[in-house]
Formats: structure tokens, C-alpha cells, sequence
């Protein structure tokens, strides 16, 4: 006659704590030849197949370096296979409107991006800065100090239009 013990759970199996199994845990061994670390990152074995080779963190790190994943392809099939994926993926890309201002903070347009550029200025400078750095080009390219220079002219434009730019945007702003 087996007699039964009594457990902490009161017969409730989901009362148990994690972990309390009375087994062994199961623990991949990563797949690269001699290395007996966990296998807990999977890599495919080539493109497009359910099968996976499971590595230790480090030889999943070689093993992504060295992966061609158009080999095998020409050139053209290669280029096809690259626009039907890109195609098929742009939903997961960045959104580009993040990408254009670079180490700015994300409140200016891309009008004022280009005339902060035009002005030589970082993207996010204040406005004192943008007064003083506009003062001093539009002296340097000025036509009346300049008379017969047409390039001196042409910034001189480039200048004042960067600066009417970013001077409606700061009183949009302000406003």
C-alpha cells in the first residue's frame, strides 16, 4: 500500500512556486563544436528555412558577422531579393521624419534644418546664436561692401533668406 505525502500546494498545481519542479532542467548546449556554454540564441541555418543552429551569446556574435545572406545569388537576384524585401519590410524601419535632423532635438523643420546649415550653425543653437552668426555673415557677404562680386551677392541672399526662415519659425514659436 503506497502511502501519499502531502505537498504545500494543497492540490493546487499553479500554487507552486517557479522553479520547484522536481526534475532535471533541460539546458541546450550551444551547437559550435567543443564549446559547452547554453545555446540560447538561435540562427537560421540559411535563408528562409525553420531551421535553426542554437549558440552561446559569443559564437552567435561570430556566426552574425560572417553571414552573407545573398550568397549564392547573382548580383541581379541579389538586388531583386533585397527591393522585394525592403518592399515588403518598410513598416518596420525608422520613420524617416526622425532621421533628418540629426543630433538636433526634433522641433525644427527641415526648412530650418537647411538654414541652419546655410548659416553654418548646429542644429540646436539658440536664436541669440542665429542673430549674431547672421549679423556677422551678412557683413562679411554684403553687395555694398562687396560691388563687383556676384558670388558675395548670391550668399548674401542665401544668408538673409536662412535667417527669414528661422526668424518666422521663432516668432511661431514665441506666438
Amino acid at each position: 500500500m503506497s502511502r501519499h505525502t502531502r505537498t504545500n500546494d494543497w492540490g493546487f498545481p499553479r500554487w507552486r512556486g517557479y522553479g520547484s519542479e522536481r526534475g532535471a532542467t533541460k539546458v541546450r548546449i550551444c551547437d559550435r563544436h567543443g564549446c559547452d556554454l547554453p545555446g540560447d540564441c538561435p540562427a537560421p541555418k540559411s535563408p528562409n528555412s525553420p531551421e535553426r543552429w542554437y549558440f552561446c551569446a559569443e559564437h552567435a556574435g561570430e556566426y552574425n558577422r560572417g553571414w552573407n545572406y545573398f550568397e549564392g545569388l547573382s548580383a541581379e537576384e541579389a538586388a531583386e531579393r533585397e527591393a522585394g524585401e525592403k518592399r515588403t519590410a518598410d513598416g518596420y524601419q525608422q520613420a524617416s521624419h526622425y532621421g533628418w535632423a540629426g543630433p538636433g532635438d526634433g522641433s525644427r523643420s527641415r526648412d530650418e534644418m537647411r538654414a541652419l546649415d546655410a548659416l553654418g550653425l548646429d542644429p540646436d543653437v539658440e536664436f541669440d546664436a542665429i542673430k549674431i552668426a547672421w549679423r556677422r555673415l551678412a557683413k562679411a557677404n554684403h553687395p555694398d561692401t562687396h560691388p563687383n562680386d556676384d558670388q558675395a551677392a548670391d550668399r548674401f541672399r542665401e544668408i538673409q533668406a536662412a535667417y527669414d526662415v528661422l526668424r518666422v519659425a521663432e516668432e511661431r514659436r514665441a506666438a
